[in-house]
């Protein structure tokens, strides 16, 4: 029978996400409600097969609960999160880092009396083999910028070299989507254009698709290839980051600009 005869039934995961589509992630209807407190409201987002996809808004928009639904770290109170073809809406998250999905947190979660060596093993202990472990730890540091650092003990390395060790840990499990929370707060100018040449590396090498939650604009302009902003939960506006920054509303609600 042909794929389009209506008798074939395909589940709402498959049609959004997909072989016939070009989506990787898709969430419908999403909602999160702490008690009385709506922190995610009826969220339809969408992220294609290898896009760089910037969330924005001011503090308390939903975007780091956002962002914890999608991995599993919180139970949504409503809808459907749709991945490369599943319904992962009711899966733990070590199910979804099997299947792709990987998230570097705003605050570094190493391990901090372990040395680079040992907290990029761990992760990999998912993927390869013993055998490989010394391999790939060196390949992953030297691509990381990391290596004459690979005995340091993690917790005294630079903040940005934190960032990247981090960033490099969720790159070992080999995702088809990464979110990053945060990824140059509290960097130097050097350290955050570190981190933007690393992420567009990353693209040209990788097929995997980016949502990165930052309020550097400038970070923003110089990485999204479009942008998505929330506010009070919602999502507010997407577009170009030249279409949002020339949004008025925008401005009002996230750049503190106008009355």
């Amino acid at each position: 029978m042909s794929v389009s005869d209506p008798t074939i039934r395909t589940t709402p995961a498959v049609e959004e996400t997909g072989e016939t589509s070009s989506r990787i992630l898709q969430t419908r209807g999403l909602r999160k409600q702490f008690g009385g407190l709506v922190a995610t409201d009826d969220v339809d987002f969408a992220v294609e097969e290898g896009e760089l996809r910037c969330l924005i808004g001011p503090n308390g928009a939903g975007k780091s609960t956002f962002l914890k639904l999608v991995t599993g770290r919180h139970e949504p109170t409503a809808g459907s999160i749709y991945y490369d073809g599943m319904d992962v809406t009711d899966l733990p998250t070590h199910e979804r880092v099997d299947r792709g999905i990987s998230m570097k947190f705003q605050v570094p979660s190493l391990y901090p009396e372990l040395s680079v060596r040992d907290n990029v093993r761990i992760p990999l202990q998912r993927v390869a083999t013993p055998g490989e472990f010394e391999a790939r730890t060196r390949e992953t540091l030297e691509r990381f910028n990391l290596l004459e650092e690979i005995d340091t003990v993690a917790a005294n390395l630079s903040h940005g070299q934190q960032q990247r060790l981090e960033i490099g840990m969720a790159m070992t499990l080999e995702p088809k989507l990464m979110l990053l929370d945060e990824p140059v707060a509290g960097l130097s100018i050097e350290e955050t254009a570190e981190i933007a040449d690393l992420l567009e590396a990353l693209r040209a090498e990788e097929e995997v698709a980016f949502v990165v939650i930052e309020h550097d604009i400038d970070f923003v302009e110089r990485i999204a290839d479009r942008v998505t902003v929330l506010h009070q939960g919602a999502i507010f506006t997407e577009g170009t980051i030249e279409e949002v920054k020339a949004d008025p509303a925008v401005r009002r609600i996230y750049l503190g600009e106008g009355a």
